[in-house]
């Protein structure tokens, strides 16, 4: 079985091929062929195309629509020295990671019309996925035909939390109106609770997972289940982000819209203008927002990135020391509501690849006895406990694999 997966982020598309054969394995395959877009501007992507021989290619799509540069992606599967297949026969099954399924999909469905409906009218929601997710669904029906394809829910794995959780304190007919949180990354964060599982061998009453991307939340499981997570009504609640806000007083809102703001301008300034970049005038990304700081010291102190980063450039390191207090204010909401901690799980492009971000939070957590192998910590770990023997929770560090997880999804479905 030939499975595709198509994943929109905020900041990318990534897609995968996998070919499964029997059972499907527990563990993540590689794919026979993976490429990713990068967007750096509205109408700008980079593409780089993957195959499990090793060969890449990379492309600069300058002046390109979002859709034309998806369908340029897809071709590349059976076109030019990257292909990966003959035809397009070859695909049984196509999955897609859709961020927002509202209230009526807790768990992955076939595409169909009503579903393509349901998907556009909670775009406003996530404004920067859901659309994302029914073009790509669309150029799938335009290239593909009627193969099968299957809209795997990010907000499934939170359907399930306790309602004093999931419900806000306003208005009770909020609730009939479905206004209600969510919580997002859901994916990611029931992949990595699993993958937990599988590395420490055995099932942990008290999780917390960080998923630090461009997008990031935070979700308390406990014995596998969400029971409280950050992201809210829509992905933009919670942590600080790359573009996003995060939380912030709705006050705030209410004033700006009497200075005469729309709503639209105020969806781009929380979600394009905001978190990292809004406050760095640098990046979203936090990489070049602590370059900048490093580079803004004397040679002498540009070994010790800490300190280096301490003494920065003012703007970067006031991005940096938001990111890391709403991070530790958020935990400690997820610590209370598990009542404890017997393991911490760091997962996506931050929290897979920061050693520094990681070693500052689990500072944070000293108190409770929590501990790290700084040198493990630095080694750029995948998939493994970093923690000291003597620590009294576990600290993981985990490749998120949403991509397998959308494939595992597709296979049950066919």
């Amino acid at each position: 079985m030939k499975i595709l997966v198509l994943n929109a982020g905020s900041s990318s598309h990534k897609c995968c091929l996998y070919t499964i054969k029997g059972a499907i394995p527990e563990s993540p395959a590689t794919p026979l062929w993976e490429a990713q877009l990068d967007w750096h501007a509205p109408n700008h992507a980079a593409l780089v195309v993957k195959t499990a021989a090793g060969e890449q290619r990379e492309e600069d799509l300058s002046s390109v629509t979002r859709a034309d540069a998806l369908s340029h992606l897809l071709e590349t599967l059976w076109q030019g020295e990257t292909q990966a297949i003959q035809n397009l026969q070859e695909i049984d099954v196509v999955g897609h990671r859709v961020v927002h399924g509202g209230q009526a999909y807790q768990a992955s469905v076939r595409v169909t019309d009503e579903v393509k409906d349901a998907i556009a009218t909670l775009s406003p929601l996530a404004p920067t996925h859901n659309p994302a997710h029914l073009e790509g669904i669309e150029i799938i029906e335009r290239l593909l035909g009627q193969v099968p394809q299957v809209a795997v829910f990010d907000t499934a794995f939170h359907s399930q939390m306790p309602a004093a959780a999931a419900i806000y304190p306003g208005p009770y007919d909020w609730i009939e109106q479905g206004i209600r949180r969510y919580g997002f990354h859901g994916i990611s964060h029931q992949y990595c609770t699993q993958r937990a599982f599988q590395i420490l061998g055995r099932t942990v009453e008290r999780l917390i997972v960080c998923h630090l991307g461009n997008g990031a939340s935070l979700t308390a499981v406990k014995n596998g289940q969400s029971i409280n997570t950050t992201m809210g009504y829509t992905p933009l609640d919670g942590l600080m982000m790359g573009t996003r806000s995060g939380a912030v007083d709705p006050g705030i809102l209410i004033h700006l819209m009497r200075q005469g703001h729309t709503a639209d301008q105020l969806d781009r300034l929380l979600n394009k203008e905001s978190g990292l970049k809004g406050i760095s005038g640098i990046s979203h990304d936090l990489r070049k927002i602590e370059d900048a700081i490093v580079s803004d010291q004397p040679a002498s102190k540009r070994g010790a990135s800490l300190t280096a980063i301490a003494n920065g450039s003012e703007r970067a390191k006031l991005a940096r020391d938001i990111y890391l207090h709403r991070l530790k204010s958020c935990l400690g909401e997820m610590l209370v509501s598990l009542g404890g901690l017997d393991a911490l799980v760091f997962t996506a492009g931050i929290g897979e690849h920061s050693a520094s971000i990681r070693a500052e939070t689990c500072e944070a957590l000293a108190f409770l006895g929590l501990q790290i192998d700084l040198a493990q910590n630095d080694s750029s770990p995948v998939d493994q406990d970093i923690a000291r023997a003597n620590s009294t929770a576990r600290v993981l560090v985990i490749k998120t694999q949403e991509d397998w997880a959308i494939a595992q999804a597709c296979y049950e479905h066919l």
